[in-house]
């Protein structure tokens, strides 16, 4: 529905009128429109990921006859690199990866905290938990990919890893988005000296168009390709960065990198709307409180409760319920979170909040059951990835802020997360009156609690999406609304496009898009959406939301007509959108 205006600066509003959100628009802004499609279709296999180079490489290592597992390994390290201030191997991930013949697994390579954190490290050092050595936790995402990939990978390790190593060391063109992200933290990058050389060679700031290096990230990268994890868990790699933690002020020590174990766990499982839908179970918020989301819409039993702005109203009321709940979930190698999880998976639960939802007013926060302020997580990265033989993985990367910790290890090249932010502290400030959740407190060896969702959906045992975002607290809002449009019959375009609403509870207001993107791309909640909201007691903000990559296995098309199943499973066309707030691009063939 983004269409090109040609040379003359005209806006353009589109105006969707489907069955869910009909009064949200699209607009689009400007001549310098990119050639290549947002939405691809495809037989074989697809890459949706937040950018064109590692979606492209990781179609490439499916048609080498790569596992859905390699390509997604390859797109994680290509990510780290190319868009580097959302994820890497300074970071950690959450991974669903669902087999075409039903196995599923959930990878918890979520980052932990080093065995000298204490739960009032940061009393008098708040900067400290989101700047610098000490805001950083034990890195898990390397270890997770090669243990996934060891398992599954069908390529051998060094030719999953090659591609980006070339990226590192040959260059790569940056792109608007980075060039963008490179202004908004100028100030921090020329303060390191990591940092600097890397995307301010000279002292001059990298735009877009000019080349990137990675240098010192490939020599590392090199040594990742020929020892697996073991040089940087066990090895000199780890030694190194463990060493420039260190001098930055963090306490993370060899014996944590030693330590860290990547963890297997059970996909949360749920039927909703006729789906089942398969996503990750504590320490992520995601999985439950996506189900808890589609389970309060849909004892309405009806799609036409989420259309219109009554649907809209309805959906933030969906929100604000389940961001009351989530902060009572917590790593579970700690805190005993089954009853939680059990709640939040019940549909009986789900209708009970729906009939407290009124369709003309909303209500204060203490309304809704909540006892702890919200946790704001960060940015992030996502991967969606189909093959041929419908083995699918969704799988969301992080360092937290953009650019981490604003430290990068000088010695090895790796971009550090300050993922200590994710946990709450004693001694948090906060806006509103709520208190930090004691259940994410600080301990040594935790996981701290994320909004992360990767999400893989089935229909009758079959595969049928698979999709996940990045931008932290508002992953779940975004997951949820594009996973409703599709249930609600949009094209996969049109659900990943359309202008979304967040609404976390606390702070008490609706945050409604209104934003262009670095290619002129504009979306916007219509005025007449946000007077409706107004009119039912809802406070608005303009706020730019979180990223969705989604890939759509239809059912209805088989890829060869007459020839629907390969033993027992279905092969449908598959349709694969990356989403234009990241400026990503997906493949296929």
């Amino acid at each position: 529905m983004v269409s090109d205006v040609g040379r003359s600066r005209v806006l353009v509003v589109v105006v969707l009128q489907l069955v869910f959100l009909q009064q949200l628009a699209v607009c689009v802004r400007g001549s310098d429109l990119p050639s290549r499609p947002r939405k691809v279709e495809a037989d074989v296999g697809a890459v949706a990921a937040d950018h064109r180079i590692c979606s492209d490489l990781g179609v490439e290592l499916l048609k080498r006859g790569g596992h859905a597992v390699d390509a997604a390994v390859g797109v994680a390290f290509c990510q780290g690199v190319v868009n580097p201030g959302a994820s890497g191997i300074g970071g950690g991930d959450f991974l669903i990866l669902r087999l075409a013949d039903g196995t599923a697994e959930a990878y918890d390579m979520r980052e932990t905290a080093p065995g000298l954190a204490t739960e009032d490290m940061y009393a008098k050092n708040r900067t400290g938990k989101t700047l610098g050595g000490l805001s950083a936790g034990v890195p898990g995402e390397l270890a997770g990919l090669y243990v996934v990939w060891k398992k599954y990978g069908k390529l051998p390790w060094k030719q999953v890893v090659y591609p980006t190593i070339r990226l590192c060391v040959k260059g790569f063109a940056v792109e608007p988005y980075l060039a963008k992200e490179i202004v908004t933290n100028q100030e921090k990058i020329l303060a390191d000296q990591g940092l600097r050389d890397t995307f301010a060679p000279n002292g001059t700031l990298l735009k877009a168009g000019d080349i990137c290096y990675r240098k010192q990230l490939g020599k590392t990268l090199t040594q990742i390709s020929k020892h697996g994890p073991n040089v940087f868990y066990h090895g000199a790699v780890g030694r190194k960065l463990v060493r420039d933690i260190q001098a930055a002020g963090g306490i993370m020590t060899f014996s944590d990198l030693q330590k860290y174990k990547v963890k297997v766990r059970k996909p949360l499982v749920a039927d909703t709307w006729g789906l089942t839908v398969l996503g990750m179970p504590p320490p992520s918020s995601g999985g439950a409180g996506l189900i808890l989301i589609l389970n309060i819409l849909a004892a309405y039993k009806n799609v036409s409760a989420i259309e219109g702005d009554l649907g809209v109203h309805h959906i933030v009321e969906a929100f604000k319920h389940t961001y009351a709940v989530r902060m009572n979930l917590a790593d579970p190698d700690f805190v005993n979170v089954n009853t939680v999880v059990k709640e939040m998976l019940s549909p009986v639960f789900a209708a009970k909040l729906q009939k407290t939802i009124s369709n003309t007013m909303t209500r204060p926060p203490k309304f809704y059951g909540g006892r702890w302020n919200q946790l704001d997580d960060h940015g992030t990265s996502h991967i969606s990835v189909v093959d041929a033989e419908r083995n699918a993985v969704s799988m969301t990367a992080t360092i937290n802020y953009s650019f981490g910790s604003k430290f990068l290890s000088t010695s090895t090249g790796i971009l550090v997360n300050n993922e200590m932010d994710d946990f709450n502290t004693p001694t948090d400030n906060t806006t509103d009156a709520l208190a930090p959740a004691p259940a994410n407190f600080i301990r040594p060896y935790k996981r701290p609690l994320s909004t992360m969702s990767p999400t893989i959906v089935l229909e009758n045992g079959q595969l049928r999406a698979v999709l996940g975002g990045s931008g932290g607290i508002k992953i779940l809002t975004t997951v949820a609304q594009v996973l409703l449009r599709h249930i609600a019959g949009y094209d996969p375009l049109d659900a990943v496009t359309l202008p979304r609403v967040h609404h976390q509870l606390e702070p008490n207001w609706v945050s409604y898009e209104n934003f262009t993107n670095v290619r002129d791309e504009h979306i916007e909640v219509p005025w007449e959406t946000r007077q409706s909201l107004l009119q039912k007691g809802h406070e608005l903000r303009s706020a730019s939301q979180a990223v969705c990559q989604f890939i759509l296995h239809d059912l209805r098309k088989p890829v060869t007509p007459g020839y629907k199943t390969y033993d027992g499973v279905f092969l449908g066309k598959l349709t694969a959108v990356s989403d234009l707030r990241k400026d990503g691009y997906p493949a296929g063939y």
